[in-house]
């Protein structure tokens, strides 16, 4: 070989079977597969006979550029003090309920009676552990989001009838979709009554006719409204003759003294709503689902209805609702109940790690928010150790990944929603970052 063959790079890359065979790249294929793990090492191999890359590097360079899960999500460490995070998913999965999905991957009996051989109700665990937790309801049903629970409600009991709702209560559910489009798109009409700020119990009098299907209460749950206002509550609108629906959003089962504002299915159940409608990676903690709890004659006709089949959850969601249900208390939980003082000491702890490293951090009081639209007017006590503002956009690039809150300057780690398992990753990724902005190289 010439001195000059011998210099181009494109003569010294390695097969691509003895890349495959190295150890570290086998494993990776066993997690991955075959097919993204080729296309890395084809990818550096490339960049190898451009010249852009030293072949002593190449090796490296596949390994760092393979995701870390056989999905292009990422894990995400949430460090912004919101307790559900749309943005990151919401509700976290309890252990029990990770492990219930786990079994489902598999092949189940979702809806098989494996005592007699024949056909059985899908998902009868999780109704019945949903019926558990709210002994009002008479049946319940599971679909795939909060917004489908309501479509099926219009499509099954108003198609081409009115739905009766205050004009208080049209809201906007987040990402641009509104509560009257999505009603009117199922063919029933929206009888408005009362104004933006007051509502009477006469107003939805006047409206119901023969021609109404149903009254629809919404709670509001991302904003709310204060001074001269009035609405009706579903005691009352219980004896106007007709069903009352009742969407409480956010997925709390029953009262809770955290969270005064909420309203929870169990006592609109007991005021006297035909159907309650709510959301299951909300307050709940558990997978994304649309829970309807009622009377049983509503429920039924709700299931009977040939749209119910579309909007039906797979086995991991129901896996995962029943495991949240009879399980321990889920990250939610916990994390809307986090001890300020213990986040105080945590925060603390992360500070000075941080400070004997060199990298500036204060530990300073920080407000946690319980987010998807729950309770807008809570705030969580809490406290987070504040870096420069530009580690941001460092963190959010790293490995794990870690998503702060920017706020006067700063970029603040509240450690709310963090596990306490998690700090040490926490503080590897925030010097890790560090590094990156000053050009050192990262911490390990």
């Amino acid at each position: 070989m010439s001195s000059g063959e011998d210099g181009d790079p494109r003569r010294r890359v390695p097969r691509t079977d003895t890349l495959l065979a190295d150890t570290l790249l086998a494993a990776a294929r066993d997690r991955l597969g075959d097919r993204v793990v080729k296309r890395a090492v084809q990818i550096a191999q490339d960049r190898v006979r451009r010249g852009e890359l030293p072949v002593g590097r190449l090796l490296d360079t596949v390994l760092d550029s393979l995701p870390d899960a056989p999905t292009s999500l990422r894990r995400v460490i949430n460090a912004t003090g919101v307790v559900l995070h749309t943005n990151l998913g919401r509700a976290p999965l309890s252990e029990a309920a990770v492990a219930a999905v786990n079994t489902a991957a598999g092949y189940v009996d979702v809806e098989f009676d494996l005592t007699t051989g024949t056909r059985a109700r899908r998902g009868r665990g999780a109704l019945a552990a949903l019926l558990t937790a709210v002994p009002d309801a008479q049946d319940a049903l599971v679909v795939n989001n909060g917004a489908a629970a309501l479509v099926l409600a219009a499509t099954t009991l108003a198609p081409g009838r009115e739905i009766v709702i205050s004009r208080g209560e049209l809201v906007e559910i987040g990402d641009g979709f509104r509560i009257p489009e999505l009603l009117q798109s199922t063919g029933a009409r929206l009888r408005e009554v009362g104004t933006t700020n007051r509502t009477h119990l006469a107003d939805y009098a006047a409206a119901v006719s023969d021609r109404t299907g149903f009254i629809l209460k919404v709670h509001p749950s991302n904003f709310s409204m204060h001074g001269f206002t009035a609405s009706v509550p579903v005691d009352q609108l219980a004896t106007l003759g007709v069903p009352v629906v009742a969407d409480i959003g956010s997925g709390l089962l029953a009262a809770d003294p955290l969270l005064p504002g909420e309203p929870d299915a169990a006592s609109w159940l007991r005021a006297g709503a035909g159907l309650v409608t709510a959301s299951g990676d909300k307050l709940l903690g558990g997978p994304q689902a649309g829970l309807v709890l009622g009377t049983s004659e509503l429920v039924g006709r709700l299931r009977r209805s040939p749209i119910h089949r579309a909007l039906r959850v797979d086995k991991l969601t129901l896996a995962a609702l029943e495991a949240t249900l009879t399980g321990p208390p889920t990250p939610t939980r916990a994390a809307l109940r986090a001890d300020p003082t213990v986040l105080r000491g945590r925060a603390e702890h992360l500070a000075r790690s941080l400070q004997d490293a060199g990298v500036p951090a204060a530990v300073v009081p920080s407000d946690g928010l319980v987010g998807a639209g729950g309770a807008p007017d809570l705030r969580l006590p809490g406290w987070a150790v504040a870096l420069p503002e530009d580690h941001a956009a460092a963190l959010r690039t790293g490995r794990p990944a870690v998503a702060a809150r920017v706020e006067g300057g700063h970029c603040l780690l509240d450690l709310r929603c963090v596990p306490t398992v998690d700090d040490r990753a926490l503080l590897g990724a925030v010097l890790a970052a560090a590094g990156r902005i000053d050009g050192t190289p990262p911490c390990t």
